[in-house]
């Protein structure tokens, strides 16, 4: 039979020695749209990759944004955050393991319409709420030195009420504000839709890419893709300093009227416009796929795949796909009776084990360390939202990524082994979490608040009780939850002009000054006292340099932590066997997401929400976002958990590799562990596993 002859009366024209020739017939014309279908499917895979990170890190970016916005605390803010996981997991077991019998490009661009719809779902709440209210300051128009919040001699006539209080006067009943802060729920419901459509995505697209390209150029499609993953989060923070930055309600009220200010503690930016930029994304990202083929023709080793003699190789007929159905079922039944003994296998295997419970306690520490860093920031350096995302976006993910492409280089330039590798993964280890150990001196002092972290008298040492209340102000009757700071001529912030004392005031909004402070200047008659200007005291120039520091050390800390992924890959793999490789990694991603992805943020944000010192509550009850923490005690719980969870890891890390050396003594010439190689890997694999990074570290790492 002529090889160029299909059993479906196709011909293709080949040279003898196999190489390709001029197709005479138009049947070729539809084989060259296949080898293009292929790089299509790429073209749209690195998109979908970039969409899918833009999103993730998009949602890090506006965490603080939304918690200010629905007043909640941070432990519910890492319940949304966690919901991405919990959605994943939900349907990630069935995708991969049915996905590959359907139509791969329609499940991937089906999760993709999934995503999108899940982004569009997060944005929702803007448009049912109301607009945003926060505690202000509120200045008679007829006469700017009367302000109805100050503390007035003659209180019988006064109305202390905060620009929020009002509005939740004139509605009946108060609850309906509650009702409103409510809908953070979309947000989660949208998060979790993210997570199921972005499951098909990674198993999908990383083994149809794999099944149809050459395999010397597999790893580098794959790495194509995992670059544009490393790219999303860049254009994702970016795109959430640049939201930070405008008005929540932009378009919809006079800007001119709007008296608080990106450095406001209650400034809320535009955080719904960058969901509906990356929704977008997400539902053009899936309009490629509904038009690619089932299957591509498939290439043979060191041959181009638009051969037309390996295209006869591979045009399935009838009976083939029936042949192949059957032999389909019978392995689904043979993997269902080996589940068991290979899962217990596997966790029998001490390096993998040992390396799976090490990599629970790091992706514990690298979770809560991304989820929580923007807030960190934010409190502890005093810097606005936008450019906290800025930072991140242009300066932390590029080193992420350097560290992350320099780990794979040095694997392949010097051939390293797994006893190399476990090597590498705890020296880089040890060294990034060291210079993290840093961080502890690089804090701001303590900011100086009056009834809250120091006392109306001038001392220090008071309980993080809520003791506004003091002989200076008691006649003032002031709003107990009213939160609109001001800074006294004496460097300490009052919660607001009315507790500081003040009585006369000149100007609105941030350029508001107040006179006649009896807090600020405490003397026998409350006609004198000082005076304070609209905002919390500034953390001064030392503080400025103290976060510069940070940023560098950051950095460095960054690329010694990533730097590890790739030897860490390149050990996961060598240390089981070839056929149990699939299911090691199977078993890796769930560990990670359901002991690490998903309790991370929630109990990270439990403990920061335990040094609060200052937060608003609901009028129905129950506690809303925080104001004031004490730095202090946000600042070792933020950095101390992320420290203890790392040497956790490096402890874990250390037995490895004391059981990798151990078995290489015994006999060099051996697998160090079951179904280990003692040689170098292979470069081709070496590259697959430099640029295979998952899905899930280009998620968490990138957004260091």
């Amino acid at each position: 039979m002529d090889p160029s002859k299909t059993d479906s009366g196709q011909l293709c024209c080949h040279s003898a020695h196999g190489s390709s020739a001029e197709c005479q017939s138009p049947e070729h014309k539809g084989d060259r749209s296949f080898c293009g279908g292929f790089k299509i499917f790429l073209t749209a895979m690195c998109f979908v990759y970039f969409a899918k990170s833009l999103s993730g890190s998009y949602l890090k970016s506006t965490i603080t944004q939304m918690e200010r916005r629905f007043d909640i605390p941070s432990s519910l803010v890492g319940v949304i955050d966690g919901s991405f996981e919990i959605g994943n997991l939900l349907v990630i077991t069935l995708v991969s393991y049915f996905g590959a019998q359907l139509n791969r490009p329609k499940i991937i661009g089906t999760g993709c319409l999934v995503m999108s719809v899940g982004t569009f779902l997060i944005a929702l709440p803007h448009f049912i709420m109301g607009r945003y209210t926060y505690e202000d300051t509120l200045v008679n128009s007829s006469n700017s030195t009367i302000n109805i919040s100050l503390c007035l001699q003659d209180f019988k006539n006064q109305k202390l009420f905060s620009r929020t209080a009002k509005t939740r006067l004139s509605i009946n009943p108060e609850c309906e504000r509650d009702a409103e802060r409510s809908k953070w729920i979309y947000v989660l419901l949208g998060n979790l839709l993210r997570g199921v459509g972005e499951a098909p995505i990674q198993p999908l697209g990383i083994s149809y890419i794999d099944d149809y390209a050459e395999e010397n150029n597999a790893a580098f499609y794959i790495g194509i893709v995992q670059t544009a993953a490393v790219i999303g989060p860049i254009f994702g923070f970016l795109l959430g300093s640049l939201c930070a930055s405008l008005f929540v309600d932009i378009g919809a009220v006079d800007l001119d009227s709007v008296t608080i200010t990106p450095e406001d503690e209650q400034w809320v930016g535009t955080w719904w416009l960058g969901y509906l930029v990356a929704g977008v994304i997400s539902l053009l990202a899936t309009i490629p796929f509904w038009f690619l083929p089932k299957e591509q023709p498939k290439p043979d080793h060191g041959r181009n795949s638009c051969s037309p003699s390996e295209q006869s190789k591979f045009i399935l007929v009838e009976e083939l796909k029936d042949r192949k159905i059957h032999q389909d079922q019978e392995q689904l039944l043979k993997m269902a009776k080996d589940f068991l003994p290979s899962l217990k296998e596997l966790l029998g295997n001490p390096v993998f084990f040992l390396y799976l419970c090490g990599s629970v306690f790091q992706y514990n520490s690298l979770v809560g360390l991304v989820t929580y860093k923007p807030k960190y920031i934010e409190q502890q350096y005093g810097q606005t939202s936008s450019m906290t995302n800025f930072i991140i976006g242009l300066i932390n993910i590029p080193a992420v990524a350097l560290g992350i492409f320099s780990g794979g280089i040095i694997i392949k330039k010097f051939q390293i082994n797994i006893l190399g590798a476990a090597k590498l993964l705890l020296c880089s280890s040890v060294i990034g979490y060291l210079i993290f150990l840093s961080l502890f001196a690089l804090g701001c002092d303590r900011s100086s608040v009056a009834g809250l972290t120091v006392s109306y008298e001038g001392t220090s040492d008071i309980s993080y009780e809520d003791n506004a209340v003091s002989g200076c102000n008691i006649w003032c009757q002031c709003p107990k939850n009213h939160w609109d700071p001001v800074c006294g001529d004496n460097g300490v912030t009052y919660s607001s002009a009315c507790f500081a004392g003040c009585r006369l005031s000149n100007g609105t909004g941030n350029i508001a000054v107040y006179y006649n402070c009896s807090c600020v200047m405490p003397s026998a008659s409350h006609l004198g006292g000082g005076w304070a200007s609209a905002g919390p005291c500034s953390k001064g120039r030392d503080c400025s340099r103290m976060f510069l520091s940070f940023v560098v050390i950051s950095v460095i800390t960054s690329f010694w932590l990533s730097f590890g992924g790739t030897p860490g890959y390149i050990l996961l793999l060598r240390c089981t066997k070839p056929e149990l490789k699939s299911f090691a990694l199977g078993i890796y991603t769930v560990s990670i997401r359901v002991l690490a992805g998903v309790p991370a943020p929630m109990y990270l944000g439990a403990l920061i929400d335990s040094v609060c010192l200052k937060r608003s509550w609901r009028p129905c009850g129950g506690k809303g976002s925080c104001r004031l923490y004490n730095t202090d005690g946000f600042r070792y719980i933020y950095l101390g958990m992320t420290l203890a969870l790392g040497v956790g890891f490096i402890c874990l890390c250390s037995a490895v590799l004391y059981i990798i050396k151990k078995r290489y003594a015994l006999k060099e010439s051996n697998s160090p562990c079951t179904g280990c190689k003692s040689s170098a890997p292979p470069s081709n694999l070496v590259q697959n596993v430099h640029l295979l990074q998952t899905t899930y570290w280009a998620q968490k790492e990138t957004h260091l």
